[in-house]
């Protein structure tokens, strides 16, 4: 995985994360927590619209980023899946085993 391609998953999740728990504290906080909450929806929508505006600063080429973004999604995906279905079954393991002994 390239620096960019990390970049580009390490922001998408920040500012994704980010706008669904600023949305959701801003929904159900009250007085200082709803204002935590609108300024996490905020940051995390200004991390999507950089990205946006440093994939496209230069309409000749591809920009500062060049990622194909669905590309690397899928790759980040199938890392994810690769990683969940590998612990889950190292956690299977080590309870078969703690159970058997």
């Amino acid at each position: 995985m390239q620096l960019m391609e990390f970049l580009t998953i390490l922001l998408m999740t920040l500012g994704l994360f980010l706008v669904l728990a600023g949305v959701f504290t801003a929904y159900f906080g009250s007085g200082k927590s709803r204002t935590i909450g609108v300024v996490l929806l905020v940051v995390g929508l200004l991390i999507g619209i950089i990205w946006v505006g440093l994939r496209l600063m230069d309409p000749t080429s591809t920009g500062i980023i060049d990622v194909s973004i669905t590309q690397t999604i899928w790759v980040a995906f199938l890392y994810i899946l690769a990683a969940l279905i590998g612990a889950l079954i190292a956690i299977g393991v080590f309870l078969l085993a703690i159970m058997k002994s």
